[in-house]
């Protein structure tokens, strides 16, 4: 017989502090605001983060629940004001990539900086090389190529979770070759590819 599930039942019971009730709405609705984070961050990991956030926040505020208001909307109102910090922090990295790096970088005049920032492209992007193949298309495509993942599925025929490990094993890849490199190179990756 299949379980009823009941909005109301569950968050007077999680009001009160109990934990199968937060349990209950964790497993259905989890799975929901994954795929909501998903098609809108385009990244798996920042979906899963988005979950754990959504959770995190019902879980401090479960004492002052209002019973009378629509609790799906709630949750996904919380999702979605998650979503635009998100989007918020990565304007604001832009700007600073813009403001920081580019004017002072590479619009300066001084061409030993100019070349100090090109060689540090270059050390990254001899890294990038060393990426398996098709590791490597993907990763382009996703990072340079600015393609969601869901773009890059339909164009070589997989599906976008197997894009999402390409780019996640490509990330690893190169984090882990650039432990033995300077800091500076590390901040570039961060900033360009990540």
């Amino acid at each position: 017989m299949e379980k009823i599930y009941d909005d109301i039942d569950l968050v007077a019971r999680l009001r009160t502090g109990d934990v199968s009730a937060f349990d209950a709405i964790y497993e259905h609705y989890s799975g929901k605001l994954y795929a909501f984070g998903l098609k809108l961050l385009k990244s798996e990991d920042e979906a899963e983060e988005l979950v754990q956030s959504v959770f995190m926040k019902l879980w401090e505020n479960h004492k002052i629940l209002n019973p009378d208001l629509s609790f799906k909307s709630y949750l996904y109102t919380i999702a979605y004001n998650d979503i635009c910090k998100f989007f918020r922090r990565r304007n604001y990295m832009i700007k600073f990539i813009d403001e920081t790096i580019y004017e002072n970088v590479v619009a300066t005049s001084d061409l030993s900086e100019q070349i100090d920032y090109r060689s540090l492209l270059e050390r990254v992007q001899r890294i990038i090389n060393k990426l398996p193949d098709r590791q490597k298309t993907i990763f382009i495509k996703s990072r340079e190529e600015g393609k969601s993942s869901k773009e890059i599925a339909l164009e070589l025929g997989l599906s976008p979770g197997t894009i999402d490990n390409y780019i996640s094993e490509s990330l690893k890849f190169i984090r882990l070759r650039l432990l033995n490199e300077d800091f500076a190179l590390l901040i570039l990756f961060s900033i360009f590819f990540y």
